[in-house]
């Protein structure tokens, strides 16, 4: 197997992001506030409109995408001046250093991008997930919020900053 290596999907690669975003939730339910129903439902339009807001990120290992994340530009909590989400890592390829290679994709573009502040939130009882990102240099900020888009669940922020 080869490392991987991340990327950035553009408009026209909605469908990469599409199955991966759908594969996400299918896997992991639970770790992320959408909802599988309503996003297979989504015609391409929907998918092509994401890209307007978010930079969404793959990492690919011998040809096949193995992960996804998005990035937003934001003056957020902690001074995060971008926001991660949507983070998901297919289970076959967890341990191999593909979030390290998404987050090094971050980093080579942080100045121009102004990604030097990276914020999360993760859900508080993703254990596996919050010991992935600290050890990536992710801290724990702040005292647990609920979700807004999961009312039951809390989240952990969760900050690192590229240049400490």
């Amino acid at each position: 197997m080869r490392s991987p290596i991340a990327e950035e999907l553009m408009p026209d690669h909605w469908k990469r992001l599409r199955d991966l975003r759908l594969a996400s939730l299918r896997e992991s339910p639970d770790a992320f506030g959408g909802n599988l129903e309503a996003e297979e439902m989504q015609d391409e339009g929907q998918w092509r409109a994401k890209f307007e807001q978010l930079t969404h990120l793959v990492a690919v290992i011998d040809g096949e995408d193995v992960a996804v994340l998005s990035v937003e530009n934001l003056d957020g909590d902690f001074g995060a001046t971008c926001w991660l989400g949507g983070c998901w890592v297919n289970p076959k390829f967890r341990g191999v250093g593909v979030m390290r290679s998404l987050i090094a994709f971050i980093d080579s573009h942080a100045a121009e991008r102004g990604w030097d502040v990276q914020g999360l939130g993760v859900f508080s009882d993703n254990d596996d997930a919050i010991t992935s990102y600290e050890r990536l240099g992710f801290v724990r900020m702040g005292e647990l919020q609920p979700s807004k888009r999961r009312p039951d669940r809390m989240f952990q922020r969760m900050i690192r900053n590229r240049t400490s």
